[in-house]
């Protein structure tokens, strides 16, 4: 892992951020702001700036490094908290209104690392498949 960044309590669902961040994983960060930039989702909003505060950092102990040298390599959505309010209903009840909250994780790598990686875990199926 080269950088990380998180974006805690995003007044969004966790599935809707999920289905955007789908296609982003295992893409350089110059592929994928381009993409979220094109995007109409809301999720879009909030991953580029998850997605560019890594990117930050990742830039931070390595000045040199370009976007089209650094790859996501984990990106999740997880639940946070739901915040819970009442609506009035008919006949003195009342509704449940549920407004949930997300943490978007990204972690970034380098393109060559991220790569590596991939062969070593297909070579160590490979073996494991053997025996």
């Amino acid at each position: 892992m080269l950088a990380r960044a998180v974006a805690k309590y995003v007044r969004m669902s966790p599935r809707k951020a999920r289905y955007v961040m789908a296609p982003l994983r295992r893409r350089t960060v110059a592929e994928v702001l381009g993409w979220l930039a094109a995007t109409n989702r809301r999720a879009g909003k909030p991953l580029t700036k998850a997605i560019a505060s890594a990117f930050a950092n990742a830039k931070q102990r390595d000045p040199t490094l370009g976007e089209d040298q650094v790859v996501i390599s984990r990106l999740t959505a997880d639940g946070g908290p739901v915040w819970k309010r009442f609506r009035a209903a008919a006949f003195g009840r009342a509704m449940a209104i549920r407004k949930p909250t997300t943490h978007i994780t990204v972690e970034l790598d380098r393109k060559v690392e991220a790569r590596k990686q991939k062969s070593e875990v297909r070579s160590q199926k490979v073996v494991a498949k053997k025996v």
